[in-house]
């Protein structure tokens, strides 16, 4: 009765094969410590492969395997996070007229602030002149100056510098608008093909903002 128990937990247990480092096949009731480090069969008394045994890995392999499935993850999730992006794109610009005037709102927005800039710089230039005018009666020696026109002076410097200085982060402003929506635009061309939609050739942009031009110090 004992033996027929064990021979039936055997066979329940299944046969384990594999062919050692020497070339020898084994055969066993249980995992073959001899192959451990390469595969090893488990099959049932009819000969079919239950399973296949992976090698045993050691500690430094074990931490490379989990790190190179963690990049995997991450490159998945990262894939899977870029396709949503795509999609949320395509449905905001489904196809190149909405594109362009999304493009013309978001620079006339720039250039609205930028020319505000552009203004207060002219109003600047024109106080520099009556100042400048002022300081003629001193032979344009600052330093003969009194205090008040000299802070006026000092005053309008300062401003002006602040000014050209807001023109040229509206200028980066632009730079980056533009190439935000040039690189949209490569990608819903990839994306409008399938669907049918026509991808014409990008006209040039224009920003249309106004631009000091001559000399900004005009009047120093």
């Amino acid at each position: 009765m004992v033996a027929t128990l064990l021979s039936g937990q055997a066979v329940a247990q299944g046969i384990y094969t594999c062919v050692d480092g020497n070339g020898r096949k084994i055969t066993s009731d249980r995992a073959i410590a001899e192959c451990m480090d390469r595969t090893q069969q488990e099959i049932t008394p009819g000969g079919v492969v239950k399973r296949v045994i992976g090698p045993s890995l050691t500690s430094a392999e074990r931490t490379a395997l989990e790190e190179k499935q963690r990049k995997a993850a991450e490159l998945g999730a990262q894939q899977a996070k870029e396709k949503r992006r795509e999609r949320a794109l395509v449905q905001r610009y489904p196809n190149k007229q909405i594109h362009d005037g999304e493009r013309a709102l978001a620079l006339a927005q720039v250039n609205e602030v930028g020319n505000a800039a552009i203004k207060r710089m002219q109003e600047l230039t024109e106080q520099r002149k009556l100042l400048n005018g002022e300081l003629e009666f001193y032979k344009n020696d600052v330093g003969k100056a009194p205090p008040p026109l000299r802070r006026q002076l000092e005053e309008n410097d300062t401003n002006m510098a602040i000014q050209q200085r807001f023109v040229s982060d509206q200028e980066a402003a632009r730079r980056r608008v533009n190439q935000r929506f040039d690189d949209e635009l490569a990608k819903l061309r990839q994306m409008w093909l399938p669907m049918g939609v026509p991808a014409t050739p990008v006209a040039p942009v224009t920003s249309g903002a106004a631009r000091v031009t001559g000399n900004n110090n005009a009047g120093y």
